[in-house]
């Protein structure tokens, strides 16, 4: 059974086992500072940091934003030694029942092929691919926009809300005005 905790950094052994797992699955350019991070788990209500338990065993890490009329994932990864046990699936089909809203997410361009393997398995989860060019706002000071797509699960359209979906990420969670 998939179940999401809520972490914050007083929970310090999940807390480091997300940080660490954070580290072996992303590229330093695509996460913030870690003490960043910690400020933002502890203090920014509508951002959820959250250890993915598998029948009471941490699996992964989720974080999201709640926008009230829809979520932003910022990360998820399980960890490399369960990747491809039907966890991602599970994951996001709990979170898809849990939210109310609709979910957005960024994704790489579809150049390499496990770029294209992600992209499969969440429009196989029911994201629709929103083909409209999309930089992600860099997360340290010298790094550069990085080209990505956005993917969109629930009731909305790319050509309608594309522009008010890129601002509120824009300005909430890369903190570009």
């Amino acid at each position: 059974m998939i179940k999401l905790q809520r972490i914050t950094t007083a929970d310090t052994d999940l807390y480091s086992y997300m940080e660490e797992l954070m580290i072996q699955s992303f590229p330093s350019k695509e996460y913030r500072e870690l003490e960043e991070l910690r400020k933002y788990t502890d203090t920014k209500t509508h951002f959820y940091n959250n250890i993915i338990f598998h029948n009471n065993m941490p699996v992964g890490l989720i974080t999201y934003w709640d926008f009230g009329h829809f979520h932003y994932i910022e990360h998820f990864a399980i960890a490399p030694t369960l990747r491809n046990g039907g966890h991602g699936k599970s994951v996001l089909n709990h979170l898809c029942q849990l939210l109310k809203h609709p979910i957005i997410l960024e994704v790489e361009i579809p150049e390499e092929e496990m770029a294209q393997r992600r992209i499969n398995f969440y429009q196989r989860q029911g994201f629709s691919l929103w083909e409209k060019p999309y930089q992600q706002p860099p997360y340290k000071v010298g790094d550069n926009y990085l080209p990505m797509l956005l993917m969109a699960y629930g009731n909305l359209e790319c050509e309608k809300d594309f522009d008010s979906v890129k601002e509120c990420i824009y300005r909430e969670v890369y903190n570009v005005k």
